[in-house]
């Protein structure tokens, strides 16, 4: 049976739903949406959740930002209530590193981010229960906090759908139809989706699923883990969400009394079918170790729960989003190296700019090109801090 749509998004995580939103609330007629099991069942549903501006790179910074703008109103900017809860965002950098937090800070004020490096006693005040280290330098982000990932993306889902779109569960896509050199169709294992527009936004199965339709780009599955812990509220009460770059740990609050920790640094390639999604106890036991240094309070806490999660890594830590040159009608936006939630609000934005008027105006994606790792103009910086998540 043929189905006709005037675009199919190929993946239901926080990018896919917010790609769909953006596009039929900008006038596409009917778009459809297909996900292989349910939303968020891929990397949205088990992100750490964090949103924050700290990066080296303006597109990166730039898209972090303009995200903060809809999370922060996103009842009224889309519709429903995705939990974002504003902690603040701390920086602690050793002296070894002191140029690259300069660096990354200078770069978001250039773009309005509200961020600034804070004296030693202004960082004490903000963030009490830190320890200090002699020579350390720290930055600071009012405004950055965390949000619900899997409610982001049923919220962008369901406003969609009240838009006119349609979404599709258990209804994986197994191949993009191309006559010609421009997208005809979208097909299932039970349908076929007739359109001119598909756009793949598939996380960790993208290398697959885009090497089945001739595109190769160099993008890695690969595992990461984060764990909760149970703080004693007598020791610990409250704590901002940041980043510890000496002892190469993030961290958020949860709910009243909880920690999200994690360390972007070990991973390993992973298969998004069959993989491990249950924690390690050796890197629970090495985390919450690095973690205690620096927030001494945590030493009491309890083991509440943890998981494992996938990145869709590139070489440069940058997504793809793009539309393929050789292929009309086709885009990609994949890649997120673990990023993609924080950015997912002007993703689907800046897709749908792409889709519709065939150029971007929010932010400048330039960077995101896909063939940059051909040519060799990938988003390199020695300012870029992996653990970071």
């Amino acid at each position: 049976m043929t189905v006709t749509a005037d675009a199919v998004v190929i993946g239901g995580g926080v990018m896919g739903t917010s790609i769909l939103y953006n596009l039929v609330s900008s006038g596409v007629r009917n778009p459809v949406l297909l996900e292989r099991t349910t939303l968020g069942a891929g990397s949205t549903g088990r992100s750490s959740g964090a949103i924050r501006m700290h990066y080296s790179t303006e597109v990166n910074a730039a898209l972090a930002w303009e995200s903060l703008k809809t999370y922060e109103n996103f009842d009224e900017v889309v519709g429903g209530d995705v939990g974002f809860l504003r902690t603040g965002y701390i920086v602690f950098a050793p002296g070894d590193v002191l140029d690259g937090l300069r660096h990354n800070v200078e770069l978001q004020q250039r773009i309005g981010i509200d961020t600034q490096i804070v004296s030693r006693e202004d960082a004490h005040e903000l963030a009490p229960m830190f320890t200090q280290y002699d020579g350390e330098a720290f930055a600071w982000e009012p405004r950055s906090g965390h949000a619900d990932p899997s409610g982001t993306g049923n919220a962008y889902a369901t406003r969609a759908r009240e838009l006119g779109a349609t979404v599709l569960l258990e209804a994986p896509a197994t191949s993009v139809e191309i006559e010609n050199d421009r997208v005809v169709a979208v097909t299932t294992e039970g349908e076929r989706y007739a359109t001119d527009t598909a756009v793949v936004a598939t996380g960790p199965w993208s290398q697959t699923f885009l090497s089945g339709i001739g595109i190769d780009l160099p993008l890695e599955a690969t595992r990461h883990e984060v764990f909760l812990l149970k703080r004693d509220l007598a020791d610990l009460p409250f704590h901002p969400g940041g980043v510890d770059l000496a002892n190469m740990t993030y961290f958020r609050p949860e709910a009243a009394d909880l920690t999200l920790v994690g360390n972007g640094n070990r991973e390993e390639n992973a298969d998004p079918n069959a993989y491990n999604s249950r924690p390690s106890m050796d890197y629970l036991e090495d985390v919450w170790l690095r973690l205690s240094k620096r927030l001494p309070g945590i030493t009491g806490a309890d083991f509440f729960t943890g998981y494992a999660g996938l990145y869709t890594s590139t070489p440069d830590l940058h997504p793809v989003i793009d539309r393929v040159g050789s292929i009309d009608g086709l885009y990609i936006c994949t890649g997120f190296s673990g990023h993609g939630f924080k950015l997912a609000p002007a993703v689907g934005t800046v897709m749908a700019e792409l889709v519709l008027e065939g150029a971007v105006s929010t932010v400048d994606i330039a960077p995101l090109r896909m063939n940059r790792f051909e040519s060799g103009e990938t988003n390199t910086t020695s300012y870029e801090f992996k653990v970071i998540a």
